[in-house]
């Protein structure tokens, strides 16, 4: 059913999930929103509603539409540039049942650590195999998974990280690239 009365500028929720944010742009069947955070998100129309509290933006401000234009397409600046040639990245889903049979048994503590341990043998085969990209697929969750694979990334000298690419991953997805040394 295509819902007609999303506006840019409207403030949006998603009715399954705690994200809201401003209307941008108002597809055939499908409204794209700026969340709080900065994130853009492309859903369809039965997945948010319009909520109370619209701004008072005037959208003819050409300084407003100006920002509003570069804020939606960002550009890439320094090293966090991908390289040219790009071969596919190797993705490393972290999701513990797909690492262990059985995690009844095991604590938080312990599942945490053996996704860690997995993390750092997929990056030691990554750089012995000469593999540049590595998308790890950690989830949204609580982010301590996200924040210790953070903090293992930097241990490596060679290894830069940034968030993988939204449409296809989610908030939940780190990519490295690793640098010849």
């Amino acid at each position: 059913m295509k819902n007609k009365n999303f506006q840019i500028g409207d403030k949006v929720e998603l009715i399954d999930d705690d994200v809201s944010g401003i209307v941008t742009k108002v597809e055939s069947n499908e409204v794209v929103f700026e969340t709080s955070d900065g994130f853009e998100m492309k859903v369809p129309f039965s997945l948010v509603v319009k909520i109370d509290g619209q701004l008072d933006v005037d959208l003819k401000d050409d300084i407003l539409l100006q920002k509003l234009k570069s804020d939606l397409n960002p550009k890439r600046k320094g090293p966090s540039q991908k390289p040219k040639r790009q071969q596919p990245a190797m993705e490393v889903d972290l999701h513990i049942h797909n690492i262990v049979d059985k995690t009844s048994h095991l604590s938080n503590f312990e599942m945490l650590n053996i996704q860690l341990e997995h993390s750092r043998r997929k990056i030691e085969f990554a750089i012995e195999k000469r593999i540049k990209r590595i998308v790890f697929i950690h989830g949204v969750g609580q982010g301590v998974l996200k924040a210790e694979l953070h903090t293992l990334f930097r241990r490596y000298d060679q290894v830069e990280f940034y968030d993988a690419d939204y449409q296809k991953y989610g908030l939940g997805a780190t990519e490295i690239y690793i640098y010849d040394q």
